[in-house]
């Protein structure tokens, strides 16, 4: 008897169990779930799965309570359903630095990066070393449709044009970072107020206060800034260097970095 009711225990406890997980599972369907647990199942490193958001390779859905942006059920179905899951949706998030970068098209380092001072790599996002440098890097399957593109820039002596704008101190790592990321935020939203405050971001308080006379209006959009960049929790110095990437308005080469 003892037997017999041990086992109905244990039938009930792993129904109980079943339909906590289809609970869970309609919950999610629903509401979706929130970003670590999407990149769980995702099997996607954090970083790789912010980039993914941005990117607009996974969809995401408002979060009624004003949290983070979820990830619905059916979303994480598709992209675990797709074929080479999760291989393929690493490699269109894999960013690079310079020397992998430049051995992926099969240049020098140093001709990498004076390619991509002048504009011709676009960065995805930077980080900045123990040294307060800013490391740049760049989607690698983009490397490989440059590479594709224009071998000429790849070989043989670097074009005039280029040598001419190195010359003149030209770097456009940072402006061509912030037009993509600025890019993709006014893409992600049709809401005027939202599309207005993406572009306040990168924009000095001086410009701001200029272009948006009125303070409540100026107030608004501070509250719904987006973050151009993850925060970092490191000293003032290395604060202002990041500071320094995100205004438009700023031209300062030791902003520029050397990644």
């Amino acid at each position: 008897m003892a037997t017999h009711e041990a086992g109905l225990h244990g039938h009930e406890a792993a129904v109980a169990d079943h339909e906590a997980t289809v609970r869970d599972h309609e919950a999610a369907a629903v509401r979706g779930v929130a970003p670590a647990r999407a990149a769980r199942e995702l099997e996607l490193r954090r970083g790789e799965f912010d980039l993914a958001v941005q990117l607009g390779h996974i969809r995401t859905t408002r979060d009624a309570d004003g949290g983070p942006p979820r990830v619905g059920q059916a979303e994480i179905d598709r992209l675990r359903g797709a074929k080479g899951f999760p291989d393929t949706l690493r490699a269109r998030v894999r960013a690079v630095g310079t020397v992998e970068g430049a051995a992926l098209v099969t240049i020098s380092p140093a001709r990498f990066t004076r390619l991509a001072r002048t504009g011709h790599f676009t960065p995805v996002r930077f980080y900045l070393n123990r040294y307060r440098t800013v490391v740049w890097l760049y989607l690698a399957d983009e490397l490989r449709e440059f590479a594709r593109d224009h071998a000429e820039l790849l070989t043989g002596r670097t074009p005039p044009a280029v040598l001419a704008a190195l010359a003149a101190g030209e770097d456009r790592r940072a402006r061509n970072w912030r037009g993509r990321r600025l890019g993709l935020l006014l893409r992600s939203t049709a809401d005027p107020w939202e599309r207005a405050a993406a572009i306040a971001a990168v924009l000095d308080p001086v410009t701001t206060a200029e272009v948006v006379p009125d303070p409540y209006e100026r107030s608004h959009l501070r509250v719904l800034r987006p973050s151009l960049a993850p925060p970092l929790a490191q000293s003032p110095a290395a604060q202002e260097v990041v500071a320094g990437l995100l205004l438009a308005a700023t031209i300062r080469t030791r902003f520029c970095g050397t990644g």
